[in-house]
């Protein structure tokens, strides 16, 4: 396995405050899947809201299809939640399956809570984001720090790093893209993605760690590739004023960072000069991405934990914040206790 490196990352903020227990219990790390619209009320699928605990989201895709005798490639969902939380998140199915009703069904773990018809099948990303509730257990640490640090982060974001989900356990998806970019067999169809996910994980982790390191993270550079907050849209800085400072200052736009692919970055000028050195520095990575197809895209340097609010009982702290798609909470985590990103750590992003 490699060294946890690609998760031994600087903080933005100033050095972690203290340390806390995660997930005491699945229920200290809630997760509600935002999809930013309703079911249609007509159509070919069911859209099925699903609470599931202790159970990661392919199982319970692979037990719809089971009760409703359905292929498992017909089951569409959004996003990847985590095992060790609970999360409620949607999922379609035909709705020609073998269950007239689904409210109330479910199995070990999970239990659907609303099915509507709808017109489409959910694909991988299409929604607005997700809202957590978590719970920090037994803080130990600087209070009056944590207090300041959470209100820096309301104000400014946090560097949007990948979390140690998408490097799977003990960095096992990265150790499969080194051993097939090394010269070893590709993975079936689903490990193979995994692996493609986590060596672009690396190289934009490694990217957002330099430029968490020259205080760049959340500022607009020449060269840069912004992005729209909550979108995916992105344009190139033609010309640095006074007007897009500010709206990266409110977090109305970000930098971003690579998601490797073949060529070269979209950026240029200091930026796109550091995604190269960065990029030569994991040659491996960056040139195995590059045989395998994928071409270049780009992702938020930094995400806005939208809504953050907290309290403290005793020794336990509480959070609410919402984050858009593709971000992990342990990012904002991590600018507060230092085992946020710990191989243990649960993610529930995406």
């Amino acid at each position: 396995m490699p060294d946890a490196t690609f998760l031994r990352l600087p903080c933005a903020h100033g050095s972690a405050v203290g340390r806390a227990r995660l997930r005491a219990a699945p229920e200290d790390f809630l997760v509600r899947e935002q999809l930013g619209f309703e079911a249609d009320g007509e159509g070919e699928h069911l859209l099925v809201k699903v609470r599931k605990r202790g159970a990661n989201t392919l199982w319970v895709a692979k037990q719809l299809a089971r009760l409703g005798k359905l292929d498992p490639r017909d089951i569409g969902f959004a996003g990847l939640k985590d095992r060790d939380a609970v999360a409620e998140q949607f999922f379609t199915l035909p709705a020609r399956s073998a269950i007239d009703q689904w409210i109330g069904l479910g199995g070990d773990g999970f239990e659907v809570l609303a099915a509507d018809r709808h017109r489409r099948k959910l694909k991988r990303g299409a929604l607005r984001g997700n809202e957590f509730e978590i719970v920090l257990r037994g803080f130990e640490g600087d209070r009056p720090a944590l207090e300041q640090r959470l209100q820096s982060i309301a104000l400014r974001g946090a560097p949007n790093y990948f979390g140690p989900q998408r490097f799977g356990r003990e960095g096992r998806n990265l150790a499969a893209a080194h051993a097939w970019f090394s010269g070893g067999p590709a993975p079936q169809r689903v490990e193979r993605g995994f692996a493609l996910s986590a060596a672009r994980a690396a190289i934009f982790n490694a990217v957002l760690a330099a430029r968490v390191g020259n205080a760049t993270w959340d500022r607009v550079e020449p060269g840069d590739v912004l992005n729209l907050d909550g979108s995916g849209s992105i344009f190139a800085v033609d010309e640095i004023n006074e007007a897009l400072h500010e709206r990266c200052a409110t977090c109305d736009v970000h930098p971003t960072g690579p998601l490797w692919g073949a060529g070269a970055p979209a950026t240029s000028a200091g930026v796109g000069e550091l995604e190269l050195r960065i990029a030569d520095a994991h040659v491996e990575l960056s040139e195995g991405l590059a045989r395998a197809g994928l071409t270049h895209e780009r992702r938020a340097l930094r995400v806005a934990a939208q809504g953050l609010e907290w309290a403290m009982d005793g020794v336990d702290v509480y959070l609410r914040f919402r984050l858009t798609r593709g971000a992990f909470a342990t990012a904002v985590l991590h600018e507060l206790i230092e085992n946020a990103f710990s191989s243990e750590a649960p993610d529930c992003g995406e």
